[in-house]
């Protein structure tokens, strides 16, 4: 998307005081509760950070995102841009062991990346975008959905892990959006969407695939999770699921659209813990919330923060 706009007012963060309030919040309601880290779970994530390294954000906002990715063992960032310099850096700051992995830049100068807890989380072998060959483009097809499928605009991004003996992939993805009020954008979406769920259910059949153990996560660009939704019919026309989640918000800063999901199959069902969606939108620069209009407060959100909110869930492993 084009960056938003740079807020027109100065404001000057203090960092410890938007961290701390940061953590009451999360530890203040069990639907926000993050789990620490242990032994026996993985607390995955995933979160589209607006234009990220495009929007000028500053060393205080980049330390306060890294404080939320540093919540969690291994969390997908969607919307960073071909300049990385900024995700380099929330890495270093989430802390010593954590490292970084990413893709090149796809549609809209966008990369997709991992950022993972080192000491806990092993990166195996398989590391690919997802290919689809265009021979097979033509089974790509759904009942009711015009066009054909061309390819995904940009390429989803796999990376295997493993935690404990618990060795899987995750598929991070960040689906087409192009224009709502048409037709054929959602029809593309929906293609995409589907091709999503057509390799998952394929890798879980396969006696080749490296592992069956699939999810996929990221900005589906889902409007809504209701069956009457063409996207969401889509993602799950192959078996894959959605977690219910505690936090009943939604993922984007409005609070109406369910673009960010982890979808998985069901096999590992068994394995989840909790998850939910954090709202930081609800307690970060209380002082600028005090002194602001709303639309200038949420102007700011946007611009050094994100216009999307982080999803989670905690395995057991």
């Amino acid at each position: 998307m084009p960056s938003f706009p740079l807020p027109s007012f100065p404001y000057k963060v203090n960092v410890a005081k938007e961290i701390n309030a940061l953590r009451k919040y999360r530890d203040s309601k069990p639907e926000l509760k993050i789990a620490d880290s242990h032994s026996k779970n993985l607390r995955i994530a995933t979160w589209n950070i607006a234009n990220f390294g495009e929007q000028l954000r500053q060393p205080p906002h980049l330390k306060i995102i890294a404080e939320i990715i540093s919540w969690f063992d291994l969390i997908a960032i969607q919307e960073t841009k071909e300049n990385c310099l900024h995700l380099q850096e929330v890495a270093k700051m989430a802390g010593k062991t954590y490292r970084l992995i990413f893709s090149d830049e796809g549609g809209n100068n966008e990369r997709i990346a991992f950022i993972y807890k080192s000491d806990k989380v092993i990166v195996l072998e398989e590391v690919a975008e997802l290919a689809i060959s265009p021979n097979d483009y033509k089974n790509i097809k759904l009942k009711g959905i015009d066009g054909s499928f061309e390819g995904f605009d940009r390429s989803p991004y796999m990376v295997s892990f493993q935690v404990n003996k618990f060795a899987f992939s995750l598929l991070s993805v960040h689906l087409y959006f192009g224009d709502d009020s048409k037709k054929e954008s959602i029809d593309r979406r929906c293609l995409e969407a589907y091709c999503i769920a057509r390799w998952a259910d394929s890798r879980s059949k396969s006696k080749y695939a490296y592992t069956t153990n699939v999810l996929a996560m990221g900005d589906f660009n889902l409007p809504k999770v209701d069956g009457k939704d063409k996207v969401y019919s889509a993602l799950l026309a192959r078996g894959l699921e959605l977690p219910e989640h505690s936090s009943k918000i939604y993922s984007n800063l409005n609070n109406d659209k369910a673009y960010d999901q982890i979808a998985f199959l069901p096999g590992l069902k068994r394995r989840i813990i909790s998850s939910g969606i954090f709202p930081f939108d609800n307690i970060v620069f209380a002082d600028l919330f005090k002194t602001k209009t709303p639309e200038e407060f949420r102007s700011y959100v946007r611009y050094y923060m994100s216009d999307h909110r982080p999803m989670w869930m905690e395995l057991e492993v």
